[in-house]
């Protein structure tokens, strides 16, 4: 081994080799590679991921530890520091300029349980270690607040830079805004068009947001006013369409990626989520009863050319959490599980979009 005259190019040379699985480029021309070191018998180097919730973490690890010990030398010790920057669109929206990804949430139809995956994919998001918010833009039925168990908070207003910004109500450690802050609980808004445009826009430009990863947009069901709204004022990364399994539901899904797809528009839909996909009783956790049909989501995400992001079972715990307000991807269930991986898929497709 003392023989051995290895250099950082070699390394790199090496680790040129290697594929980032999701990006088909290779990690050096990504410039994932950075800091490497030689010391005696080791090599030392910190890989930066596209996002900290990388469903391929290890696979990575694995391949650079095999490119250097098949390519420079089998008893090479390789320390390997994983990191992660998640990456943005060319360039950040003058608006909200620390945010690096807005992410619309949509549904074609109402009791889906959009909210219900919003909460919960920012939680698994931040339990993944990226920094995330939530917006919530449907502002008749606001219902962000009580799933976070903040529904008596206000948030201060406070001058930044010479001007007033709302600070958001932080809760588990992630951003939120909410009509649901401002107006009492019981009173419904009963607001017209343009002024519900109007709250949109004030709630992107006017509150102190700072540095988010990730900035989930819960909006209200169909396709409003407030969804012309948001993708004339915001450049999204992407959207999500929340359905589930019932032909209705289906049908419109569709006409909600239909919304985003159409030109004029043409919003990448990062992909489909289809919640209540099965029933699984506590006392049975290894069964999962169809109620409402298999493979709706799946079939509908083919059809149009979409990821399938997952299935979210129908669980009263998912409920329960919600209605307690702390969202369930904060424990480790398996229901909790459900929302890791979808919260990976959809890390992982923001990346591949930003990078196309």
């Amino acid at each position: 081994m003392g023989e051995l005259s290895v250099t950082k190019e070699i390394i790199i040379g090496a680790l040129s080799t290697v594929q980032e699985p999701d990006l088909k480029k290779d990690l050096v021309t990504l410039n994932m590679i950075k800091d490497v070191e030689l010391g005696v018998g080791e090599v030392r180097f910190t890989v930066v991921l596209t996002t900290p919730a990388c469903p391929l973490k290890e696979k990575i690890r694995k391949d650079c530890e095999d490119a250097i010990h098949n390519l420079v030398h089998p008893d090479l010790k390789v320390v390997i520091n994983m990191t992660a920057e998640v990456t943005t669109l060319q360039q950040q929206d003058p608006l909200i300029p620390g945010v690096k990804n807005v992410i619309a949430v949509a549904s074609g139809k109402g009791g889906v349980g959009k909210s219900t995956v919003t909460a919960n994919l920012a939680m698994a998001l931040k339990k993944a270690g990226a920094k995330v918010g939530i917006l919530d833009a449907d502002i008749s039925g606001p219902s962000i607040p009580v799933m976070f168990g903040a529904e008596d908070m206000q948030p201060l207003v406070q001058e930044v830079n010479g001007k007033n910004r709302i600070q958001p109500i932080n809760q588990y450690g992630i951003k939120l805004i909410s009509m649901g802050f401002l107006a009492p609980t019981e009173s419904p808004v009963p607001w017209r068009g343009p002024m519900m445009t109007q709250a949109l826009r004030q709630f992107f430009g006017d509150t102190n947001w700072e540095d988010l990863d990730y900035l989930l947009i819960d909006l209200p069901p169909g396709t409003s006013d407030i969804h012309l709204t948001l993708v004339q004022l915001i450049k999204l990364t992407g959207a999500v369409i929340v359905t589930t399994p019932q032909k209705v539901a289906l049908s419109d899904a569709t006409k909600g990626l239909q919304f985003f797809k159409q030109a004029g528009i043409n919003v990448p839909i990062l992909g489909l989520v289809e919640n209540m996909a099965y029933f699984t009783p506590a006392e049975l956790p290894q069964n999962k009863y169809y109620l409402f049909g298999q493979d709706g989501g799946k079939a509908l995400a083919a059809k149009y050319n979409v990821p399938f992001l997952g299935e979210v079972p129908l669980v009263q715990a998912i409920r329960e959490a919600g209605d307690s307000g702390k969202p369930i991807a904060a424990d480790n269930s398996p229901s909790a599980e459900a929302f890791t991986s979808i919260a990976a898929s959809l890390a992982q497709q923001i990346a591949i979009t930003n990078a196309q």
